[in-house]
Order: C-alpha cells, then sequence, then structure tokens
C-alpha cells in the first residue's frame, strides 16, 4: 500500500491575478463597446457575445488544474494536465533548497515542464517559488502558492529518505 504524501498542491491555470486582470479588462472594453454602439443592433450584440465569452472562459480556467506538486519521502513530483508527463525530482542528488521569489516581472506566463538556459520551471500564478539546486547544477524552479510549507515538506522528505 502506498505512503500517504508528506504535502500537496494544486496549482489552477487561471488563478494568477495579472492575467485575470487583462482577462477582466478586455470583458470591460467590450461591455463598453456595447453600451456605447447600442444603436447599431448588429456589431454591437458581437461585442455582447465577446464579453460574456471572455468571462466564461476565465471562469472556467480558474479551476482547471495545471499541475499537481506532491511531495512523498525522496521525490517530489509533477504531474500536469492530460498530455504533459510526470516529473519526479530525486530529492537525494538535491543539494540546495532556497525560497525565493519567482521572477520580478509583474506579469509571468503559465509554464510547465519548460527547459531554459540550465532550469526547468513549473509556474501557474502567484510571486512566490521554490528552487531547487541538484548536483549537476540544473535548477528547477517551482512557483507555489504556499511556499514556506513546500520548502519544509522538501526538508522533512528529504531528511526521511537519507534515514531510510
Amino acid at each position: 500500500m502506498g505512503e500517504k504524501p508528506i504535502y500537496v498542491e494544486n496549482q489552477y491555470l487561471g488563478r494568477d491575478r495579472g492575467w485575470v486582470s487583462v482577462r477582466l479588462v478586455l470583458a470591460l472594453f467590450c461591455f463598453t463597446a456595447y453600451y456605447i454602439n447600442i444603436d447599431r443592433e448588429s456589431e454591437s450584440q458581437l461585442f455582447l457575445v465577446v464579453g460574456i465569452a471572455i468571462l466564461f472562459v476565465s471562469i472556467v480556467m480558474m479551476y482547471m488544474l495545471q499541475y499537481r506538486i506532491t511531495v512523498e519521502t525522496g521525490c517530489v513530483k509533477l504531474s500536469g494536465l492530460w498530455t504533459t508527463r510526470l516529473v519526479k525530482i530525486d530529492l537525494n542528488s538535491i543539494v540546495k533548497v532556497e525560497c525565493k521569489p519567482y521572477s520580478k516581472f509583474f506579469i509571468n506566463n503559465p509554464v510547465y515542464n519548460l527547459h531554459q538556459k540550465g532550469r526547468i520551471k513549473f509556474y501557474a500564478g502567484g510571486k512566490d517559488a521554490i528552487w531547487l539546486t541538484d548536483r549537476d547544477g540544473l535548477l528547477y524552479i517551482i512557483g507555489t502558492q504556499r511556499q514556506v510549507e513546500l520548502q519544509q515538506a522538501i526538508s522533512k522528505a528529504k531528511a526521511k529518505s537519507s534515514i531510510s
């Protein structure tokens, strides 16, 4: 029977404040254009339909799981959407665990398993991240909403695996 995970966190695609703001501004623009063009019935209805579609897609994306972080004894597992592969990070090869901001930018794109300049990034939203460095110098950047809890869980899992 499998062991119970030490830590589980779900990252949702549409819950990043920056992108929610962008989508709401676009919907507001569509509704304003609809109100201004109320006399021209056929053109204004398109703005109304597009505004409602933006709101609907935004609501659906708030409940769409981008990836799940699971910390178990000896490993961190990241499982993504339907067609993505499971990423398993062995904690025995991790030499440094740091809490840092994900990026200095205000709005960041959601990514899953993005290999770029010796870094592997996982991000859905928020400002915080855990930076894991392995023996080979490869850096895993995992965006999280609960940075301190994830760091403690990784430290606990790493300690359990070294005892076993």
